[in-house]
């Protein structure tokens, strides 16, 4: 209820259980029962959040107009659906909490969500469901005040690998090139060797160039990197390297800098504290923000960890593959463990768009009528439309030029 009002349509809102308290009350009122006490405004309770727990929960998809719902109500009801249960399923990710089978790196499947099988995982709906309420709670209440929202654009930079050949060391370098060598990649050995004998300047240390371009388009940027020991997944030069240190900290003078959590901080926080304590030391400033590695949440475990590693912002909601709104929303919310029926300290900012998700897309062309399409769901709500970059693709010898299409995308926003 805070976050439907408080949030999204900035009202303030008081709450009682009391009948003389809500017929006393002369301004804008809601019953939220199973039956209305009178004529007011009136929205009829499904079970689900009277209840502890999880449970699997029967949906029905529906149409609200032409936007999928669920949870219908009766007649009596100013909407034709719980508004509040429902969103409250889709922010909490509840369906996350049922069993299901886990991908690869043990990540909840797009495909296994309600809104992938029932074709709205391109829709922001809790946001659509909040506009739709707010003009109905307009129409029987014109003289209710609600301050209209700001579409804005975050672009998240993902660095995972700061440089492609540079930093690496001896050993890695002549590794990598015995790779091309035998692998009969000349045209990937000759870069190489330019770029080692800085003929040619590192095709991933493209971060001065971005950092102008989100200056000159008006776009808020936010840079993680990850800080990791070496290992199977995280494979970025040395924390103890004094360039990629002074890269760190150069960025973090222009730009927002936080961290990438490590593959193996998974659900794990000690190494989670560790990795941050490493970024706290080096750009000297706090860090309160994180993406985990590969998206890696694990409802609730996962936010668990980066509560008690500290953090308070989280970056990762989102699907990797597969464009879309994960929590059904593109506005920022904080979580709540069912597990433990309790607000965790934690803002969850979730992401619609990653260049991996579109570089799955058969050409450039269809991809960018995607990230458009998204984009303009997003402006129709007045929201947050996050998207998420790696330094690596735009900078990386891909078939199709990303960094371009970045940067077209960019200037395009309006």
């Amino acid at each position: 209820m805070k976050h439907v009002f408080t949030k999204m349509l900035q009202i303030e809102v008081a709450f009682t259980t009391k009948v003389e308290d809500f017929i006393g009350h002369t301004g804008a009122k809601i019953t939220y029962t199973r039956q209305p006490l009178q004529n007011e405004f009136f929205i009829k309770s499904h079970e689900l959040l009277f209840e502890q727990g999880v449970r699997d929960v029967e949906i029905h998809i529906q149409q609200w107009d032409d936007i999928p719902c669920f949870f219908p109500t009766s007649e009596k009801s100013a909407v034709p659906f719980d508004v509040f249960a429902a969103s409250f399923y889709m922010i909490s990710r509840y369906e996350e909490y049922l069993p299901y089978v886990k991908d690869v790196h043990g990540r909840f499947p797009a495909t296994e969500s309600l809104a992938y099988q029932n074709d709205f995982l391109e829709i922001p709906v809790v946001d659509i469901w909040v506009n739709k309420l707010k003009l109905a709670l307009l129409k029987r209440f014109p003289d209710l005040q609600i301050v209209k929202r700001e579409y804005e654009h975050l672009s998240i930079i993902d660095v995972s690998v700061s440089h492609c050949f540079r930093e690496r060391g001896i050993i890695r370098s002549l590794g990598g090139m015995l790779i091309d060598f035998f692998s009969l990649k000349i045209g990937r050995m000759i870069t190489r060797l330019a770029v080692l004998l800085r003929i040619k300047k590192d095709p991933y240390n493209n971060f001065q160039e971005l950092i102008e371009m989100h200056k000159e388009y008006g776009t808020r940027a936010i840079f993680f990197f990850l800080l990791a020991d070496y290992s199977n997944y995280d494979k970025n030069i040395s924390i103890n390297n004094p360039r990629f240190r002074s890269l760190v900290k150069s960025v973090a003078d222009y730009s927002i800098v936080s961290l990438m959590a490590s593959y193996n901080s998974y659900n794990n926080p000690k190494i989670l504290k560790k990795d941050r304590a490493r970024l706290i030391e080096l750009i000297r400033r706090p860090v309160k923000r994180v993406r985990l590695r590969f998206n890696r949440v694990n409802i609730p475990e996962s936010y668990k960890t980066v509560v008690e590693a500290e953090f308070n912002e989280d970056y990762s909601m989102g699907y990797t593959l597969f464009p879309g709104f994960r929590a059904g929303t593109c506005t920022p919310f904080f979580f709540y463990d069912i597990s433990f029926e309790v607000q965790l300290p934690l803002k969850v900012t979730p992401f619609c768009v990653e260049d991996y998700g579109l570089t799955r897309y058969k050409n450039t062309k269809e991809a960018v009528q995607v990230y458009r399409r998204i984009r303009e769901q997003v402006r129709k709500v007045n929201g947050t439309f996050v998207t998420v970059f790696s330094n690596e693709i735009l900078g990386g010898a891909m078939k199709q030029p990303w960094k371009d299409i970045y940067y077209e995308l960019l200037k395009d926003k309006h």
